[in-house]
């Protein structure tokens, strides 16, 4: 918590009002208890925070005396407070309405107000995308079961708001939620925004990539997977086979990371980049556009191209990728 904390110090010296969403009452005093300890001002208020307390704290946080104001499940509606220029989002809420509200209390124009710092550390912007992309909830129609759950105890099938089953009475246990991360989200909180990120490459896999539907007389290409965690990969797919433009950058791509010849085929590239014609990829750099589906490889951090020497021929072709993506999302 304390490192969530100090990015949130960190990221919000230029800002005025910083209003904070926490999970629950000892989450929310511990929030304020850390802020406090990193030299700042900071206050809560709860359901039951007395009326004068919570007036007074509210009054100080419009006036721009108090700069970080937590609650919990207070300020999501009916509250008015133009000048926040920062909502940090210190909980995960499964509901889209209320990641709107949470967010919404930031989007009121004041004077002096450029934009507002929205700081996710809860997962909401990944679980339910832009924010101005958020739809209604849709009712359910007739003809659709309703949401239901077994009892673990005596198996019988119960309405799963209950808490309890009213046939055995086994209690079911609160569900739980995990912590906030230490780190904010860097995803887009608007459709269209752009945001970078850098990642370190632990491995670099190469194939041959074939569209799906293709004849064999189709150009292919040469897919490069980048792992930068655990079964998480980045994609970029390199035109050796087409011609023109695509063709030129293909070559600009290999002579950047290679002595050798350029290749003909992707099955010569795959086969030369097995070979260990490539230099080594240690690092890329992602760009995620709030709204559209896939990132896009925009850098590289690449090491030192290894010497050349004379490949012989290939015995046996390299295994092809047939890709589950339409035509239209191959970024090529």
């Amino acid at each position: 918590m304390r490192a969530a904390c100090a990015e949130v110090v960190d990221r919000t010296t230029e800002r005025r009002s910083c209003l904070i969403f926490a999970a629950g009452i000892a989450h929310a005093t511990h929030l304020v208890a850390v802020l406090q300890e990193l030299g700042q001002e900071a206050e809560a208020i709860f359901g039951d925070t007395p009326l004068d307390e919570r007036d007074e704290r509210i009054a100080r946080f419009r006036r721009g005396t108090l700069k970080y104001l937590v609650n919990v499940a207070v300020l999501t509606t009916g509250f008015d407070a133009p000048q926040v220029d920062c909502v940090a989002l210190m909980r995960p809420t499964l509901s889209a309405g209320l990641y709107y509200q949470m967010v919404g209390r930031g989007f009121r124009a004041a004077q002096g107000k450029n934009d507002c710092l929205v700081l996710d550390f809860g997962g909401n912007i990944l679980r339910h995308g832009p924010v101005d992309a958020v739809g209604g909830v849709s009712s359910r129609t007739s003809d659709e079961p309703a949401p239901a759950k077994e009892c673990p105890e005596c198996q019988s099938i119960i309405a799963a708001g209950y808490t309890a089953c009213p046939t055995c009475g086994y209690v079911f246990p609160p569900p739980q939620l995990h912590a906030h991360a230490a780190e904010a989200s860097t995803a887009g909180i608007i459709t269209g925004q752009a945001t970078t990120s850098e990642h370190p490459v632990r491995q670099v896999y190469y194939s041959v990539h074939t569209k799906r539907g293709a004849d064999e007389a189709t150009p292919k290409t040469l897919r490069v997977e980048y792992e930068i965690g655990w079964r998480c990969f980045h994609s970029e797919w390199i035109c050796i086979e087409h011609a023109g433009w695509a063709r030129q950058k293909a070559e600009e791509w290999w002579r950047r990371r290679s002595r050798a010849p350029v290749p003909l085929t992707a099955a010569e590239a795959v086969a030369a980049a097995e070979a260990g014609a490539l230099c080594t990829t240690t690092a890329i750099t992602v760009r995620s556009v709030a709204g559209e589906p896939y990132d896009r490889i925009i850098a590289h951090q690449l090491g030192e191209k290894p010497p050349w020497r004379q490949m012989g021929d290939v015995d046996d072709p390299p295994d092809s990728y047939a890709s589950t993506l339409s035509d239209d999302e191959v970024p090529f």
